[in-house]
């Protein structure tokens, strides 16, 4: 199984933490949206797209990327992000980012996602909210994540 992350991960390097930890468990690489080639999908068994969460969305380079993704078909996909808060039920990031990679024809295969420190806005004022995450649990969870969809292949 060969695999790949693409990680759009700019505040505090949450997201990438968490990318290189599944990264890891996957033996996949981890590439910025900028490095991934699209001519290269056909070489992927496994395609990861994270991104951090601001103002309660994704990365709007990581969205253009996928925008600008050909067709595919019986790709497998997962999502994950790190962020602020939860996903709120009128804002639902992952699953929009779900059905926008279904609509290119991936197989959306699981979604992972945890909190991270957030320094957006006032925030930054008190030092931020979540500090010290992702932590040890939160890499333990994202192993465990990553070790489900080794399972599949």
């Amino acid at each position: 199984m060969k695999a790949v992350i693409v990680c759009a991960s700019k505040s505090h390097g949450n997201t990438r933490a968490i990318a290189d930890e599944i990264g890891s468990v996957l033996g996949a690489k981890v590439v910025t949206p900028g490095e991934f080639n699209p001519a290269e999908l056909g070489e992927y068994d496994l395609i990861g797209f994270g991104s951090g969460v601001y103002f309660m969305s994704l990365d709007p380079v990581l969205r253009q990327l996928v925008a600008s993704l050909p067709q595919v078909y019986g790709k497998d996909a997962f999502v994950f992000a790190t962020s602020g808060i939860a996903e709120p039920g009128l804002r639902p990031y992952l699953r929009n980012f779900s059905a926008d990679l279904e609509e290119k024809g991936f197989d959306v295969v699981g979604g992972f996602s945890c909190r991270g420190l957030d320094t957006m806005g006032p925030l930054k004022l008190i030092g931020g909210l979540n500090k010290g995450r992702p932590n040890a649990d939160d890499l333990e969870s994202a192993r465990g994540f990553a070790e489900m969809l080794l399972g599949r292949y």
